[in-house]
Protein backbone atom coordinates (compact mmCIF):
# COMPACT_ATOMS: atom_id res chain seq x y z
CA UNK A 1 0.00 0.00 0.00
CA UNK A 2 1.18 3.57 -0.65
CA UNK A 3 2.92 5.00 2.38
CA UNK A 4 3.62 1.59 3.94
CA UNK A 5 7.00 1.47 5.65
CA UNK A 6 8.99 -1.73 5.11
CA UNK A 7 10.59 -2.91 8.35
CA UNK A 8 14.36 -3.11 8.12
CA UNK A 9 15.82 -6.57 8.76
CA UNK A 10 18.25 -6.36 11.69
CA UNK A 11 20.99 -8.58 13.09
CA UNK A 12 18.53 -9.47 15.87
CA UNK A 13 16.13 -10.87 13.26
CA UNK A 14 18.88 -13.05 11.81
CA UNK A 15 19.86 -14.27 15.29
CA UNK A 16 16.25 -15.09 16.19
CA UNK A 17 15.71 -16.99 12.95
CA UNK A 18 18.79 -19.16 13.55
CA UNK A 19 18.45 -19.52 17.32
CA UNK A 20 21.88 -17.97 17.83
CA UNK A 21 22.96 -15.19 20.16
CA UNK A 22 22.88 -11.63 18.87
CA UNK A 23 26.55 -11.31 19.77
CA UNK A 24 27.56 -14.25 17.57
CA UNK A 25 25.55 -12.95 14.63
CA UNK A 26 26.94 -9.46 15.16
CA UNK A 27 30.51 -10.77 15.14
CA UNK A 28 29.90 -12.48 11.79
CA UNK A 29 28.01 -9.67 10.07
CA UNK A 30 30.51 -7.05 11.24
CA UNK A 31 33.48 -9.31 10.47
CA UNK A 32 34.78 -8.54 13.96
CA UNK A 33 38.48 -9.46 14.28
CA UNK A 34 39.74 -11.72 17.05
CA UNK A 35 36.62 -13.89 17.26
CA UNK A 36 36.74 -17.69 16.88
CA UNK A 37 33.48 -18.39 15.10
CA UNK A 38 33.25 -21.83 13.43
CA UNK A 39 33.21 -21.59 9.65
CA UNK A 40 29.97 -23.59 9.48
CA UNK A 41 28.27 -21.07 11.79
CA UNK A 42 29.65 -18.16 9.78
CA UNK A 43 28.26 -19.65 6.57
CA UNK A 44 24.83 -20.23 8.17
CA UNK A 45 24.66 -16.62 9.39
CA UNK A 46 25.64 -15.16 6.04
CA UNK A 47 23.22 -17.39 4.14
CA UNK A 48 20.31 -16.52 6.46
CA UNK A 49 21.15 -12.81 6.35
CA UNK A 50 21.00 -12.95 2.55
CA UNK A 51 17.71 -14.90 2.59
CA UNK A 52 16.08 -12.40 4.95
CA UNK A 53 17.37 -9.39 3.00
CA UNK A 54 19.62 -8.06 5.74
CA UNK A 55 21.63 -4.96 4.86
CA UNK A 56 24.20 -3.38 7.11
CA UNK A 57 23.29 -0.03 8.68
CA UNK A 58 26.02 2.08 7.14
CA UNK A 59 25.21 5.08 9.34
CA UNK A 60 25.61 3.00 12.51
CA UNK A 61 28.81 1.44 11.22
CA UNK A 62 30.23 4.87 10.38
CA UNK A 63 29.32 6.13 13.86
CA UNK A 64 30.95 3.13 15.52
CA UNK A 65 34.11 3.17 13.43
CA UNK A 66 34.45 6.90 12.95
CA UNK A 67 34.67 6.35 9.18
CA UNK A 68 32.02 6.75 6.51
CA UNK A 69 34.24 5.42 3.68
CA UNK A 70 32.98 8.31 1.56
CA UNK A 71 35.16 10.66 -0.47
CA UNK A 72 33.43 13.92 -1.32
CA UNK A 73 34.68 15.62 -4.48
CA UNK A 74 33.71 19.28 -4.71
CA UNK A 75 33.44 20.36 -8.35
CA UNK A 76 33.62 23.91 -9.66
CA UNK A 77 30.59 25.12 -11.57
CA UNK A 78 32.03 23.90 -14.88
CA UNK A 79 30.30 22.08 -17.75
CA UNK A 80 30.56 18.33 -17.29
CA UNK A 81 32.50 17.71 -20.49
CA UNK A 82 34.12 14.54 -21.84
CA UNK A 83 37.40 15.02 -19.95
CA UNK A 84 35.68 15.63 -16.63
CA UNK A 85 33.34 12.65 -17.05
CA UNK A 86 36.23 10.31 -17.88
CA UNK A 87 38.20 11.58 -14.91
CA UNK A 88 35.27 11.09 -12.51
CA UNK A 89 34.36 7.64 -13.86
CA UNK A 90 37.88 6.34 -13.30
CA UNK A 91 38.25 7.95 -9.86
CA UNK A 92 34.92 6.42 -8.82
CA UNK A 93 35.99 2.96 -10.03
CA UNK A 94 39.36 3.12 -8.27
CA UNK A 95 37.76 4.20 -4.99
CA UNK A 96 35.09 1.49 -5.28
CA UNK A 97 37.85 -1.12 -5.67
CA UNK A 98 39.23 0.10 -2.33
CA UNK A 99 35.82 0.00 -0.63
CA UNK A 100 35.08 3.73 -0.80
CA UNK A 101 32.27 5.65 -2.45
CA UNK A 102 32.81 8.81 -4.48
CA UNK A 103 30.17 11.50 -4.08
CA UNK A 104 30.29 14.78 -6.01
CA UNK A 105 28.75 18.15 -5.29
CA UNK A 106 28.84 21.53 -7.03
CA UNK A 107 28.31 24.59 -4.82
CA UNK A 108 26.31 27.25 -6.66
CA UNK A 109 26.49 30.98 -5.91
CA UNK A 110 23.48 31.90 -3.82
CA UNK A 111 22.54 28.24 -3.33
CA UNK A 112 20.61 27.20 -0.22
CA UNK A 113 21.31 23.47 -0.08
CA UNK A 114 23.15 22.25 2.99
CA UNK A 115 26.75 21.32 2.04
CA UNK A 116 27.29 17.57 1.75
CA UNK A 117 30.40 17.74 3.95
CA UNK A 118 27.96 18.46 6.80
CA UNK A 119 25.37 15.78 6.00
CA UNK A 120 27.59 12.90 4.82
CA UNK A 121 30.53 13.26 7.23
CA UNK A 122 32.99 12.14 4.52
CA UNK A 123 36.41 10.79 5.41
CA UNK A 124 38.02 13.08 2.84
CA UNK A 125 36.91 16.22 1.02
CA UNK A 126 38.73 16.90 -2.26
CA UNK A 127 38.45 20.10 -4.26
CA UNK A 128 38.86 19.91 -8.02
CA UNK A 129 39.89 23.56 -7.65
CA UNK A 130 41.27 25.22 -4.48
CA UNK A 131 38.66 26.14 -1.87
CA UNK A 132 37.87 29.68 -0.81
CA UNK A 133 38.92 30.56 2.76
CA UNK A 134 35.23 30.51 3.74
CA UNK A 135 34.68 27.02 2.31
CA UNK A 136 37.80 25.72 4.00
CA UNK A 137 36.66 27.06 7.37
CA UNK A 138 33.19 25.51 6.92
CA UNK A 139 34.62 22.10 6.02
CA UNK A 140 36.96 22.11 9.01
CA UNK A 141 34.19 23.19 11.38
CA UNK A 142 32.05 20.26 10.19
CA UNK A 143 34.64 17.88 11.62
CA UNK A 144 36.32 16.69 8.42
CA UNK A 145 39.97 16.00 9.17
CA UNK A 146 41.32 15.34 5.68
CA UNK A 147 40.98 18.08 3.07
CA UNK A 148 42.71 18.25 -0.33
CA UNK A 149 44.12 20.81 -1.01
CA UNK A 150 44.56 21.79 2.66
CA UNK A 151 45.04 25.50 1.92
CA UNK A 152 42.78 28.10 0.36
CA UNK A 153 42.98 29.64 -3.09
CA UNK A 154 45.81 32.12 -3.36
CA UNK A 155 47.85 30.56 -0.55
CA UNK A 156 51.16 28.78 -1.06
CA UNK A 157 50.59 25.18 -2.17
CA UNK A 158 46.96 25.73 -3.20
CA UNK A 159 47.44 24.05 -6.56
CA UNK A 160 50.17 21.73 -7.74
CA UNK A 161 51.83 22.11 -11.11
CA UNK A 162 51.16 18.92 -13.03
CA UNK A 163 52.50 18.18 -16.47
CA UNK A 164 49.12 18.42 -18.20
CA UNK A 165 49.19 22.17 -17.50
CA UNK A 166 51.76 22.34 -20.31
CA UNK A 167 49.14 21.56 -22.96
CA UNK A 168 48.89 25.18 -24.20
CA UNK A 169 52.67 25.27 -24.55
CA UNK A 170 52.52 22.23 -26.83
CA UNK A 171 49.81 23.88 -28.92
CA UNK A 172 51.86 27.04 -29.50
CA UNK A 173 55.14 25.20 -30.06
CA UNK A 174 53.59 22.96 -32.71
CA UNK A 175 52.06 25.83 -34.66
CA UNK A 176 55.30 27.82 -34.60
CA UNK A 177 57.39 24.77 -35.54
CA UNK A 178 55.22 24.12 -38.61
CA UNK A 179 55.77 27.72 -39.81
CA UNK A 180 52.77 29.66 -38.50
CA UNK A 181 53.66 33.23 -37.57
CA UNK A 182 50.43 35.04 -36.70
CA UNK A 183 48.51 33.15 -34.04
CA UNK A 184 45.09 33.75 -32.53
CA UNK A 185 43.60 32.32 -29.33
CA UNK A 186 40.01 31.07 -29.63
CA UNK A 187 38.38 31.01 -26.19
CA UNK A 188 35.08 29.68 -24.88
CA UNK A 189 32.31 32.19 -24.23
CA UNK A 190 30.96 30.14 -21.28
CA UNK A 191 31.32 32.39 -18.20
CA UNK A 192 31.47 29.36 -15.88
CA UNK A 193 34.94 28.42 -17.12
CA UNK A 194 36.35 31.92 -17.58
CA UNK A 195 39.08 31.27 -15.01
CA UNK A 196 40.15 27.99 -16.62
CA UNK A 197 40.14 29.59 -20.06
CA UNK A 198 42.27 32.41 -18.68
CA UNK A 199 44.81 29.95 -17.26
CA UNK A 200 45.25 28.17 -20.60
CA UNK A 201 45.42 31.46 -22.50
CA UNK A 202 48.13 32.77 -20.14
CA UNK A 203 50.25 29.64 -20.53
CA UNK A 204 49.95 29.89 -24.30
CA UNK A 205 50.72 33.62 -24.24
CA UNK A 206 53.86 33.09 -22.16
CA UNK A 207 55.09 30.45 -24.60
CA UNK A 208 54.50 32.75 -27.55
CA UNK A 209 56.33 35.55 -25.78
CA UNK A 210 59.31 33.30 -24.99
CA UNK A 211 59.51 31.96 -28.55
CA UNK A 212 58.67 35.05 -30.62
CA UNK A 213 58.82 37.97 -28.24
CA UNK A 214 55.25 38.84 -29.19
CA UNK A 215 51.68 38.32 -28.00
CA UNK A 216 48.75 36.77 -29.85
CA UNK A 217 47.82 38.68 -32.97
CA UNK A 218 44.16 38.27 -31.96
CA UNK A 219 42.04 36.79 -29.16
CA UNK A 220 38.28 36.25 -28.93
CA UNK A 221 35.62 34.17 -27.21
CA UNK A 222 33.63 32.41 -29.91
CA UNK A 223 30.48 30.34 -30.31
CA UNK A 224 28.48 28.99 -33.22
CA UNK A 225 26.68 32.28 -33.80
CA UNK A 226 29.75 34.41 -34.54
CA UNK A 227 32.47 31.92 -35.50
CA UNK A 228 32.17 32.51 -39.24
CA UNK A 229 32.52 36.29 -39.00
CA UNK A 230 35.34 36.03 -36.48
CA UNK A 231 37.24 33.53 -38.59
CA UNK A 232 36.91 35.61 -41.76
CA UNK A 233 38.23 38.68 -39.93
CA UNK A 234 41.19 36.71 -38.61
CA UNK A 235 42.11 35.18 -41.97
CA UNK A 236 41.81 38.58 -43.68
CA UNK A 237 44.20 39.91 -41.04
CA UNK A 238 46.78 37.25 -41.87
CA UNK A 239 46.11 34.84 -39.00
CA UNK A 240 47.54 31.44 -40.01
CA UNK A 241 47.29 29.47 -36.78
CA UNK A 242 44.63 29.08 -34.07
CA UNK A 243 45.22 27.88 -30.53
CA UNK A 244 41.79 26.68 -29.36
CA UNK A 245 40.79 26.46 -25.69
CA UNK A 246 39.50 22.93 -26.26
CA UNK A 247 38.37 20.55 -28.98
CA UNK A 248 34.81 21.92 -28.98
CA UNK A 249 36.06 25.42 -29.79
CA UNK A 250 38.53 24.02 -32.32
CA UNK A 251 35.67 22.14 -34.03
CA UNK A 252 33.56 25.32 -34.20
CA UNK A 253 36.40 27.18 -35.91
CA UNK A 254 37.14 24.25 -38.20
CA UNK A 255 33.50 24.03 -39.26
CA UNK A 256 33.46 27.74 -40.04
CA UNK A 257 36.64 27.37 -42.11
CA UNK A 258 35.28 24.43 -44.12
CA UNK A 259 32.03 26.26 -44.89
CA UNK A 260 33.99 29.36 -45.95
CA UNK A 261 36.25 27.36 -48.27
CA UNK A 262 39.36 28.10 -46.20
CA UNK A 263 41.88 25.29 -46.57
CA UNK A 264 42.92 23.61 -43.31
CA UNK A 265 45.82 23.29 -42.77
CA UNK A 266 46.89 24.88 -46.07
CA UNK A 267 45.75 28.41 -45.21
CA UNK A 268 44.98 27.98 -41.54
CA UNK A 269 46.23 25.49 -38.93
CA UNK A 270 44.14 24.68 -35.85
CA UNK A 271 45.16 22.86 -32.66
CA UNK A 272 42.61 21.77 -30.04
CA UNK A 273 42.98 20.51 -26.49
CA UNK A 274 41.68 17.37 -24.65
CA UNK A 275 41.62 14.76 -27.45
CA UNK A 276 37.91 14.07 -27.18
CA UNK A 277 36.19 11.52 -29.47
CA UNK A 278 35.09 14.50 -31.58
CA UNK A 279 38.73 15.24 -32.43
CA UNK A 280 39.12 11.83 -34.06
CA UNK A 281 35.76 11.76 -35.83
CA UNK A 282 35.60 15.22 -37.39
CA UNK A 283 36.91 15.72 -40.94
CA UNK A 284 39.64 16.79 -41.19
CA UNK A 285 40.65 15.21 -37.88
CA UNK A 286 41.86 17.61 -35.20
CA UNK A 287 45.43 17.93 -34.08
CA UNK A 288 45.06 18.26 -30.33
CA UNK A 289 46.59 17.75 -26.88
CA UNK A 290 45.90 14.49 -25.06
CA UNK A 291 45.71 14.23 -21.28
CA UNK A 292 45.40 10.77 -19.75
CA UNK A 293 42.12 11.35 -17.91
CA UNK A 294 41.92 7.68 -16.92
CA UNK A 295 45.32 7.83 -15.24
CA UNK A 296 44.50 11.22 -13.79
CA UNK A 297 41.29 9.87 -12.27
CA UNK A 298 43.20 7.05 -10.61
CA UNK A 299 45.81 9.49 -9.34
CA UNK A 300 43.03 11.59 -7.79
CA UNK A 301 41.58 8.47 -6.13
CA UNK A 302 44.99 7.42 -4.80
CA UNK A 303 45.49 10.90 -3.39
CA UNK A 304 42.17 10.67 -1.53
CA UNK A 305 42.89 7.13 -0.29
CA UNK A 306 46.28 8.16 1.05
CA UNK A 307 44.57 10.88 3.10
CA UNK A 308 41.84 8.50 4.30
CA UNK A 309 44.20 5.70 5.34
CA UNK A 310 47.28 7.64 6.37
CA UNK A 311 49.44 5.99 3.72
CA UNK A 312 52.11 7.76 1.69
CA UNK A 313 50.69 10.05 -1.01
CA UNK A 314 51.11 8.92 -4.62
CA UNK A 315 53.80 10.41 -6.80
CA UNK A 316 52.48 12.06 -9.94
CA UNK A 317 53.64 10.00 -12.89
CA UNK A 318 53.23 9.89 -16.67
CA UNK A 319 49.45 9.99 -16.32
CA UNK A 320 49.71 13.70 -15.47
CA UNK A 321 51.64 14.56 -18.64
CA UNK A 322 50.26 16.16 -21.78
CA UNK A 323 51.06 14.85 -25.26
CA UNK A 324 50.52 16.37 -28.68
CA UNK A 325 48.44 14.22 -31.06
CA UNK A 326 49.18 15.27 -34.62
CA UNK A 327 46.35 14.65 -37.09
CA UNK A 328 45.17 16.65 -40.10
CA UNK A 329 44.45 20.23 -38.98
CA UNK A 330 48.04 21.21 -38.10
Amino acid sequence: MPGTTVKRVTAADVARSLGLSRATVGFVLNDTPGQTIPESTRERVLAEAKRLGYRANSAAQALASGRSRIVLLVLPDWPLDYSMRTNLDEASLALDEAGYSLVTMTPHPGGHARPLWETLRPDVVVGMAPFTPEQLAEIRSSGVQQIIPPVAAGESGAAGELGFAEGPRLQVDHLLDRGCRRLAFAASADPRIAELVGQRRELARRTLLERNGSAFAAEAAVDESDAAAQLRAWVDDGIDGIVAYNDDIAAIMLGAAVRAGIRVPGQLAIVGHDDTPLARLIVPALTTVRVDNVGLGRYLAELALSAATGSAPPIAGPETDAHLVVRETA
